[in-house]
């Protein structure tokens, strides 16, 4: 079976203006995401649109390693845009960008079964820094028993959780679901204090604006 997925993630946030939408639709889905996964390393690819906070537009690039955007190949078609990329790419005409580059820090080992399974149909993600003085315990309460627990939760296909190799905030938390109702159902909200650490350890992140979010994927060229 074809490897799917990584160590590491490129995620793109984008807000476009309402009269350039429709042809920033056709850009990336016809050209941009089939140019990029063109390039060896990025393992699959897929978009999604916000319904709960934002950015609306949100593209996850399933990455061999971070590494891979440092590549000779990603390189060289980041500096040689085609004329529709340099009409529509969300750093030209976006209200709102943003680029991050993640590795993977939970789980630390990809399993066979992860890696071959393509793009899930629901994410909820969170964007959000920790005071550095609590960052070990932190860390080790959301490895071992905050994602843990939520991926017990009918409807969570599975968390993971990754630190930025560049861009901002510092971690991201992504949930893979089945639905968008997962994170509102009565077991989803039992479980956010479930554990006597929970209510220290979540008053302690310092989440982004707009984070946590979900989005519903849109387009999934596999």
């Amino acid at each position: 079976m074809t490897q799917l997925r990584g160590t590491g993630i490129l995620a793109i946030w984008c807000e476009v203006p309402e009269d350039l939408e429709q042809e920033f639709n056709r850009w990336y889905n016809e050209e941009h995401i089939y140019e990029r996964l063109s390039v060896p390393g990025i393992l699959s690819a897929a978009r999604y649109e916000s319904v709960l906070n934002g950015p609306k537009h949100l593209a996850i690039y399933e990455l061999e390693s971070p590494a891979v955007m440092e590549s000779e190949e990603y390189i060289r078609f980041k500096n040689n845009p085609t004329k529709w990329s340099r009409e529509m790419s969300p750093e030209v005409i976006g209200t709102t960008f943003i680029r991050n580059v993640y590795h993977q820090i939970f789980p630390t080992e990809m399993d066979a079964a992860t890696s071959i399974d393509p793009p899930s149909p629901v994410l909820q993600i969170g964007r959000m820094n920790i005071p550095p003085e609590i960052e070990g315990d932190w860390n080790n309460w959301y490895n071992t028993i905050y994602v843990p627990n939520y991926e017990t939760v009918d409807g969570v296909i599975r968390g993971r959780r990754y630190k930025a190799v560049s861009g901002r905030p510092m971690y991201m938390t992504f949930y893979e679901m089945r639905s968008p109702k997962v994170s509102q159902s009565a077991e989803w909200i039992t479980q956010q204090n479930a554990h006597e650490s929970n209510a220290g350890m979540r008053k302690a992140m310092q989440h982004v604006p707009d984070s946590p979010g979900i989005w519903v994927k849109t387009f999934d060229p596999s």
